[in-house]
């Protein structure tokens, strides 16, 4: 009989990022974390089993899907345990939809059924110590544990099992060859206005709002599920018989993210900062620790620490940020100046990963107060401070990106995501901020977190805040091609070039990059190291590649202290 047991399933990520909304993201975090949490209470519960992490079993918010258990688990009752509660939320979800809209005749009941079945890859790993657990677990995680839900008669949005859910899916009826895609499409908006109405608790003659779903969208059942579980009414039937510990967490809205321009009022769009972080190896962190002698206490204090601190985070996500007066420009001076109480609100904080946004609750009330770029980049530099409050020996990266109001929320997430994925493709232990304008064009820069008060000595150095000066002496630089290399002998002077001009700007910080390139050696390693550490490039770089990658940082830097510093 194997001592300890280490089990996960699959997808998470994917689950996660196919969301299209904040509500989609929010729900998916619901339905990962209840799964993850059906599994620790059977664990806890259980007599000869002990939980070794997560830690706060019954703190469902933020549950991690790796669970390490002292004791022997099949593979068969994981399945069970977690199929069990992932089919109750689809019968839950479809149940309720047939129920609000009883005129339709139903025909997908079979697609719901093989979603029950077909959506997770369940691995589970065993071994006489946490170590072997953990190394059988991954060796499992290699094969496939999947079968892919089967598709109808062609891989099609509209006739595929992964397909529009809506009451003609599955009809045997459907021909794709004979089908009569608009009539079929008017059929789909009209199901799909009447869920809005129902969820919006409004008139069947009044247009719903489309808080949990928009009348024009098209979700897969899965996508669908990830909103309903949003819905009070339908988290509480799924709760039903559960004790208080197990209930499924319910959503706070997401109403007083008010970001569109609405013309109509002379209302301008607010610009907002969202942030996305993970921590750096936990994985190989928590092997580390399973190899030592307490590697079991070792282990569930690391839980304990990151869980906790990740609650905390989200309770107190900061009510104010040094001077609040100073977070909010004010257009009207004469217009009531009532700062708001928050900057904004973590959408989830799972422990070592987390999501948040920095925005004004009140601007739809007061579109006249506004939270500047630099406020944000304010709070930004508290953030590293802030996740070592957890004293784990691990570093985080993020992804911060500052928005127009007229981005889509969908693009604003895919942002978030390739900007933490450039911060941790860069050496991790840093964050990547992306301005992002409403146009889609983006500009962004990566930097280490020690490092990243740069802008601010920039900003004390230049009392007026004048960013004007040096964007443009950069823009009429970058228009002379000054910034170009094309070829190795190119490469050192271009490299020098612009380490000058970071050094007329940041007297002193330039220098501490400057490099004897008279015969192509450095002159001081922990020079040579820190040009590595800021602009990412590696040992193997040669000498074009370095030499971008000094430049490109340098300019990216100077572009997004712009527009977040900038007073202009």
């Amino acid at each position: 009989m194997n001592e300890y047991t280490a089990v996960t399933f699959a997808p998470v990520q994917g689950f996660i990022e196919k969301s299209r909304k904040l509500r989609d993201l929010y729900g998916a975090s619901l339905i990962l974390s209840y799964l993850s949490q059906q599994l620790v209470l059977y664990v806890e519960n259980t007599e000869g089993l002990t939980l070794i992490s997560p830690a706060i079993p019954n703190l469902q918010k933020g549950m991690p899907n790796r669970i390490l258990i002292k004791g022997d688990v099949s593979k068969d009752k994981v399945e069970e345990i977690l199929l069990s509660g992932w089919k109750d939320i689809l019968k839950v979800c479809r149940t309720w939809t047939e129920n609000k809209l009883p005129e339709y005749q139903y025909h997908w009941n079979r697609e719901w059924t093989l979603w029950g079945v077909h959506t997770w890859e369940i691995f589970q790993g065993s071994g006489h110590s946490i170590q072997a657990a953990m190394d059988d677990l991954e060796t499992r995680k290699l094969c496939r544990d999947w079968s892919a839900v089967n598709w109808i008669g062609e891989s099609s949005s509209l006739t595929g099992t992964d397909g529009i859910a809506f009451p003609g899916l599955g009809a045997v009826n459907r021909n794709p060859k004979t089908l009569n895609y608009g009539l079929e499409d008017d059929k789909i908006k009209e199901f799909y206005t009447k869920l809005a109405r129902k969820l919006d608790n409004c008139p069947d003659y009044q247009e719903p709002e489309g808080k949990f779903i928009a009348p024009n969208e098209k979700l897969s059942i899965p996508e669908l599920v990830k909103r309903l579980v949003t819905l009070p009414e339908i988290a509480n039937l799924i709760s039903k018989d559960k004790s208080k510990d197990e209930k499924l967490e319910q959503l706070k809205g997401f109403q007083e993210i008010d970001r569109k321009p609405d013309p109509s009022k002379n209302i301008p769009g607010q610009w907002t900062g969202w942030f996305m972080g993970d921590g750096d190896k936990v994985g190989d962190h928590l092997k580390d620790l399973a190899k030592k002698d307490n590697g079991n206490d070792k282990i569930h204090q690391f839980s304990d620490a990151i869980r906790k601190w990740g609650e905390e985070f989200y309770d107190s996500f900061p009510k104010k940020l040094g001077s609040i007066a100073n977070a909010i420009t004010i257009e009207d001076p004469q217009k009531n100046n009532v700062f708001p109480e928050k900057l904004g609100r973590i959408v989830y904080a799972g422990g070592d990963d987390f999501l948040g946004i920095i925005y004004n609750p009140d601007f739809s009330k007061k579109p006249h107060q506004k939270i500047s770029g630099f406020v944000a980049y304010e709070w930004l530099l508290t953030l590293k401070k802030k996740w070592e409050e957890h004293k784990q020996d691990i570093t985080v990266s993020v992804g911060f990106v500052w928005v127009g109001g007229s981005v889509p929320q969908r693009d604003v997430l895919q942002h978030c995501r390739e900007a933490e994925k450039v911060a941790k493709s860069l050496g991790r232990d840093r964050v990547t901020i992306r301005v992002v304008f409403n146009s889609g064009q983006y500009v962004q820069w990566t930097c280490p977190w020690d490092y990243l008060d740069i802008l601010i000595k920039y900003q004390d150095r230049e009392k007026q805040s004048n960013w004007s000066h040096i964007y443009q002496d950069l823009a009429h630089l970058e228009s002379r091609r000054v910034f170009d290399i094309e070829n190795a002998d190119e490469a050192r002077i271009v490299k020098q070039t612009a380490l000058q001009f970071f050094e007329l700007y940041f007297p002193g910080e330039g220098q501490k990059l400057i490099t004897d390139i008279k015969d192509g050696k450095n002159i001081n390693d922990k020079k040579n190291e820190l040009a590595k550490k800021l602009a990412g490039f590696s040992d193997d770089s040669d000498e074009i590649d370095r030499s971008k990658s000094i430049v490109n940082w340098i300019t990216d830097l100077v572009k997004v202290g712009w527009h977040l510093c900038s007073n202009t």
